[in-house]
């Protein structure tokens, strides 16, 4: 499949030479719920259809300077009323996110908006059987003491790998974790680099192992996103005749 970039108008679906299911509206209505919830304004009705989807919503902070800096990004994949749905996570990623403190109404200026609509969930075949730049990974496996141990492997290792540390003790049985499909080729990794380090950010601090990534059942899927940045929310608003 061939990568294009968005389309200004509607987004692009990852890895698909298609019109996405996301479109800047959903980012409009995202950005309205975040502004409203902030200065007690009226928020406008979503004119987009009430579908239901898998969703994340990301902040960022813009800068002239530097790229976008993540500010909060929470989601679900458990598939929501689009009108409801966008609505709540775009709150709950810009007031709940325990990485970052809450959004204020000062930053408001300088912030940008991603919603990513989830579509496409298939079961790999292994740890492997998915594609950067194409596919987004939700990963899951047993605590490493629980997996039988196997003959040694071919497979090449990687840099999350070679850190001669001990695991620490858990009282978890099992462990999880997703990386959105824009995140493996922002950060530059391989298969096996995106795989180590969403095993670390499910929380397993110990050495990864083969037996502990053939342990693994990944899902994979593919993301519809658009962004939207402050200015173009202002005009949308002023357009539909509220003020800011």
């Amino acid at each position: 499949m061939s990568l294009v970039p968005p389309d200004p108008a509607v987004g692009q679906m990852v890895g698909e030479d298609k019109p996405s299911v996301c479109t800047r509206e959903h980012c409009f209505y995202a950005f309205d719920a975040l502004y409203c919830a902030l200065t007690s304004s009226e928020p406008i009705s979503p004119n987009f259809p009430d579908e239901k989807y898998p969703l994340f919503v990301t902040w960022n902070t813009r800068s002239s300077r530097r790229a976008p800096r993540l500010r909060g990004c929470i989601g679900t994949f458990e598939a929501q009323p689009l009108h409801e749905g966008v609505a709540e996570y775009a709150l709950i990623s810009a007031f709940k996110d325990h990485r970052f403190r809450r959004i204020e109404e000062k930053e408001l200026p300088t912030l940008e908006c991603g919603i990513s609509l989830l579509t496409d969930f298939e079961d790999a075949s292994s740890y492997l059987d998915w594609t950067i730049g194409v596919h987004g990974i939700s990963i899951s496996f047993p605590h490493p003491s629980l997996i039988p141990a196997s003959t040694p492997s071919t497979e090449p290792s990687s840099p999350f790998s070679s850190s001669p540390s001990l695991p620490r003790y858990s009282s978890k049985q099992s462990f999880s974790a997703t990386y959105l499909p824009d995140v493996m080729p922002q950060q530059g990794w391989d298969r096996i680099e995106a795989v180590d380090s969403a095993i670390h950010k499910a929380g397993w601090d110990g050495r990864i192992t083969e037996d502990l990534r053939r342990s693994i059942k990944l899902r994979r899927y593919q993301s519809s996103k658009c962004t939207v940045g402050w200015d173009e929310y202002v005009t949308w608003r002023l357009e539909q005749g509220s003020k800011i």
